[in-house]
């Protein structure tokens, strides 16, 4: 601290308040950022009642009188994806005129899918798909129609709408970034509109906003991704799944992710996120080969048809004459998450998509990633519909819905060698944990530190704390 008595009177007043201001304001993102996010956290850990009423109280508010903005905003970014894709402006190259990517296709697209979707997908593979069976947006549960209707939108939300967020944030990101020379740092994005006051409050204070958002919405996948794994340490070796075991592996989770943190992203987090992809294959491999081949590939294309056929209307259907909690309750929450994802999502794949073109960029990170997700549901989710509708096993479902966190598992008991797979997506959920908590801080660091495509390992140690808290208390 600065006293007084410690003021060098050859500085004078004047020059030490513009020091200070200037110390200030170029940490400030971060230090403000921290502030809010610690507020959070303290609100919601102590206050647990009074967080729980006024953010739900929020959230209902903007699903139900806004609901038609997420709606018409993520259907159009669909179309403007694809219009991209085969524009005119298909052949522009993100970065100068013959310059290489940075990464190999395959670990660019491993690392883009990895932050993307990676938890996610493993937590509600199983578990979605049987939910929306149990309990569709219309009409009865335990049907051969709400079977069908359970493919359809487990293909919806997480297919085209989420990755086209992803595609045209960070394309715009990586185009300002790359081609302009201006900060990494999602304020950029505004600079056709404000120009140099994206470097004021103003522009500080969308990357401050962005910052929180990210840290929590991350927060909230690194919950249900410890969840998961205690869940399988349940499985695995028995080891009664309670809280503190839930905590324990968000702290150990911490260390391993900040020890990653420091091997830098050509080496730690590609590493990581080659390693999840390719187990990832291997198991969806193995359940394709131990479960029903053929219905699997039955239900794939069937789905895909279906999801297609009704594309239009179940992207901008709102059902305002009749019940629309179950639209609130998963699709417009949905895009909300994904947005909330999207400026750590997009300042990732911006980093690392230097030297793409805006068509190869479309095709990597919409079409291949969708097809990629569509697959896996129709693998995992299409398997355990067969074994529950087909089959007739209904006590699979009910265990499902009761218990989330151990769906995955759950099903695995119903194939051959469950042990073996059980422990793969056990590993598979480690190594997707990691990776999100690893780029996530990654990015943080970025705009936190003005946009540096470095930052340094101070703060991302700092961020990966701090989210790691965030994910303890929610």
């Amino acid at each position: 601290m600065i006293g007084r008595g410690n003021i060098d009177p050859k500085i004078g007043k004047e020059n030490l308040v513009a020091m200070l201001n200037k110390i200030l304001g170029r940490h400030s993102v971060f230090y403000i950022s921290i502030f809010l996010t610690v507020t959070f956290i303290v609100w919601g850990g102590v206050f647990t009642k009074n967080f729980t009423k006024v953010t739900t109280f929020i959230y209902n508010l903007i699903i139900n009188n806004l609901g038609w903005v997420y709606m018409d905003i993520t259907f159009f970014l669909v179309a403007f994806s694809v219009y991209l894709l085969f524009s005119k402006y298909g052949n522009i190259r993100i970065g100068k005129e013959n310059e290489k990517p940075e990464f190999k296709t395959g670990s660019w697209l491993a690392m883009l899918f990895g932050a993307g979707m990676g938890v996610g997908i493993i937590y509600w593979g199983v578990a979605e798909p049987v939910t929306h069976y149990v309990n569709p947006p219309h009409g009865e549960g335990y049907t051969a129609e709400s079977a069908n209707m359970a493919m359809k939108y487990s293909f919806f939300h997480w297919g085209l709408q989420p990755w086209a967020i992803y595609a045209v944030i960070s394309l715009a990101l990586a185009y300002f970034q790359v081609k302009k020379g201006l900060p990494a740092t999602i304020s950029s994005l505004f600079y056709p509109i404000l120009k140099d006051r994206i470097n004021g409050p103003i522009g500080k204070t969308i990357d401050i906003f962005s910052v929180v958002a990210t840290v929590f919405g991350i927060a909230t996948s690194l919950g249900l991704g410890a969840l998961q794994i205690s869940a399988g340490f349940h499985v695995l070796l028995n080891i009664p799944n309670t809280v503190s075991l839930q905590l324990s592996v968000i702290g150990v989770g911490t260390v391993l992710f900040i020890i990653s943190i420091n091997t830098g992203l050509e080496k730690g987090i590609q590493y990581l996120s080659n390693a999840a992809i390719l187990l990832s294959f291997m198991i969806m491999l193995l359940v394709l080969l131990l479960g029903p081949t053929f219905e699997i590939f039955k239900i794939f294309s069937n789905s895909v048809g279906s999801y297609l056929n009704d594309y239009i209307n179940m992207s901008l259907q709102l059902a305002p004459f009749s019940d629309s909690k179950w639209i609130g309750n998963w699709t417009l929450f949905y895009w909300a998450w994904w947005i909330a994802w999207c400026p750590f999502v997009g300042m990732f794949i911006a980093r690392i998509s230097k030297g793409r073109t805006i068509r190869e960029f479309i095709i990597g990170v919409l079409i291949v990633p969708t097809i990629g997700t569509c697959a896996w549901f129709s693998i995992f989710g299409g398997s355990a519909l067969h074994i529950i509708e087909n089959l007739g096993h209904h006590e699979l479902a009910k265990q499902i819905t009761s218990n989330i966190d151990l769906s995955i598992f759950n099903f695995f008991d119903y194939l051959p060698a469950s042990s073996m797979l059980s422990f793969i997506g056990f590993v598979v959920v480690i190594i997707y944990y990691i990776t999100v908590a690893d780029t996530s801080t990654f990015v943080l660091g970025m705009i936190s530190e003005g946009g540096k495509l470095n930052p340094s390992t101070k703060i991302k140690i700092t961020w990966g704390l701090i989210q790691s808290i965030a994910a303890a208390v929610l």
